[in-house]
């Protein structure tokens, strides 16, 4: 074991380039039209940081599994395939136009519709096109996972986690649809959403999924929950600062679009409960409308400083990365090299501009 990992993103995209290589002669069988089909799905998992699949990675080598080991890189690069298809759906429940500087997978299919003067709808048959597709990406998760060649009994330790993951993703997306609706502003509400929609799927379970195939003991699986709690929460605090604050070249999304989709974040939450009565009216009565400008964009950016709620969850930030350093530093890790592994998983989570 040494202290640098292999290039995982670089084996993450090659394992997910010859599994789509294979569906797509498997649906092609079904005629012509699938193709557009197996594209989207193409698409949308291009890109990304490939965070779930390195911190899987990253969890087998702490439990003592062998680093160069090239079926578990398989099963983690399955998380990639879970996320798509959350994305993809998330897309179509917030109204999102763009992902990673590309259409939205319902943009696409809607687009396709009309070039093609179908019958019907065409939004509606974006919509369904992206459901679809996101549930086609899920099932693949499953069956990519399965296929990694690694010993049955070990598959079966880390579905359960894997099964955990998927439960508490939809639970948590479900929680932040219902804050949506119901205006919550309340910071525990939305820290509740931050830690079952991204902080479990993203860090935590992806990291006991690949030390339960690496057979750990509970000791270990605590450890990785100390550490990967609080670093999922940052990571997902990171993203709500990326997603008023980002740089459109940078994210791939338009600027303030969470404000344009009325997510309710940490970040919106401190600005409501730590603001003045004008600005709290600012907020109630722009935040959600689809069609923001950029100049009420940049009010509203600009009452987020004013009120302090920029500064507040900066200040989250840190002290949830020092949570997950304090929780490091005493894991009982198999390998002493994964503590640097961890560490620059977590440089790469919490600092970082898309």
């Amino acid at each position: 074991m040494t202290d640098v990992l292999p290039d995982v993103p670089a084996l993450v995209a090659r394992d997910l380039a010859t599994f789509l290589t294979a569906q797509r002669q498997r649906l092609q069988e079904l005629g012509p039209d699938l193709v557009p089909f197996v594209d989207a799905a193409e698409r949308a998992l291009a890109g990304g940081k490939r965070l779930r699949a390195s911190f899987c990675h990253a969890g087998w080598v702490a439990a003592g599994g062998d680093a160069g080991d090239e079926q578990v890189v398989w099963s983690a690069s399955a998380l990639e395939l879970l996320h798509a298809s959350a994305l993809v759906h998330d897309d179509v429940m917030d109204g999102s136009d763009v992902r990673r500087g590309h259409p939205a997978a319902h943009r696409a299919f809607e687009r396709q519709h009309r070039a093609a003067s179908w019958l019907g709808d065409s939004e509606q048959f974006g919509v369904g096109g992206a459901v679809l597709l996101g549930d086609l990406l899920l099932s693949w998760t499953d069956e990519m996972f399965r296929s990694s060649g690694l010993a049955p009994a070990a598959l079966l330790r880390a579905l359960t986690y894997l099964d955990l993951c998927k439960s508490e993703v939809a639970a948590g997306q479900f929680l932040d649809l219902i804050g949506q609706v119901r205006g919550a502003e309340s910071v525990a509400d939305a820290m509740r959403v931050v830690r079952f929609k991204a902080a479990k799927y993203t860090v935590e379970r992806p990291l006991h999924i690949g030390a339960a195939l690496a057979g750990s003991d509970p000791e270990l699986i605590d450890a990785l929950t100390a550490f990967g709690l609080p670093l999922g929460e940052a990571f997902q605090l990171r993203d709500d600062v990326l997603g008023v604050f980002g740089d459109p070249d940078v994210t791939g999304k338009p600027a303030g679009d969470d404000l344009r989709e009325g997510k309710r974040t940490v970040l919106l939450a401190y600005a409501l409960a730590q603001g003045d009565h004008s600005q709290r009216a600012l907020l109630q009565r722009h935040v959600g409308v689809t069609g923001l400008g950029v100049e009420v964009v940049d009010e509203l950016r600009e009452v987020i400083c004013d009120t302090g709620a920029l500064t507040r969850v900066e200040a989250d930030i840190t002290a949830l990365e020092n949570a997950a350093e304090a929780a490091l530093s005493v894991a009982p890790l198999a390998a002493p090299g994964t503590r640097a592994i961890l560490r620059e998983l977590a440089e790469r989570s919490t600092r970082r501009r898309s």
